[in-house]
């Protein structure tokens, strides 16, 4: 078929089928918000989140585990989303670092502390040291700084000595815990 204002790569109508065999309906949430989605059983859980629903954040860098790039929060626990399969996204609350922020609009507690220690450089390993930094400081507890460089070892910069970084990470504990005593 061919239309005068497509040309011959028109768009077809296709019947929606819901069987397809290399697909599988997921339902999970992400950044709060229930989604379904058919997705093909090989893709990863970074294809998934960034060609599906546009998150950007998950970056694709090494996509064999080691950078931390990928890293989202999987039911709070900070997962190398490049490792996961969507498929098993199934049924979990998933967050990335545009999900952090507030409902009013304002970002996180982690993304403050990253800005007022200038932890970043080039921004590109940023949103996974963010997702891992929420998982750390959500434990409220105090590490040492070779405790603390342990728990951030599952991301890499290129950039920065991680000195800024650190700091970010040790003083929005510090908030974290305080909040958490103004609480009590």
């Amino acid at each position: 078929m061919h239309t005068k204002e497509y040309g011959p790569y028109a768009p077809k109508a296709e019947k929606i089928s819901y069987y397809k065999p290399n697909y599988k309906l997921v339902k999970c949430r992400v950044n709060g918000v229930p989604v379904e989605k058919m997705v093909d059983k090989r893709a990863s859980l970074t294809d998934f989140l960034r060609g599906d629903f546009g998150l950007t954040s998950v970056k694709k860098g090494c996509e064999v585990g080691e950078c931390g790039a990928c890293s989202v929060l999987i039911d709070g626990e900070s997962v190398d989303s490049c490792l996961s399969l969507a498929i098993w996204a199934e049924g979990k609350d998933i967050w990335t670092t545009e999900g952090l922020k507030a409902s009013d609009g304002s970002i996180s507690l982690v993304q403050q502390a990253f800005i007022d220690h200038a932890a970043v450089q080039c921004g590109f390993c940023t949103p996974g040291f963010i997702i891992r930094a929420t998982e750390v400081v959500h434990r409220k507890i105090r590490y040492t700084r070779d405790e603390l460089r342990v728990e951030l070892a599952g991301n890499m910069c290129r950039c920065t000595g991680y000195e800024n970084i650190l700091r970010a990470v040790e003083d929005a504990i510090e908030i974290e815990i305080a909040k958490d005593g103004e609480n009590k």
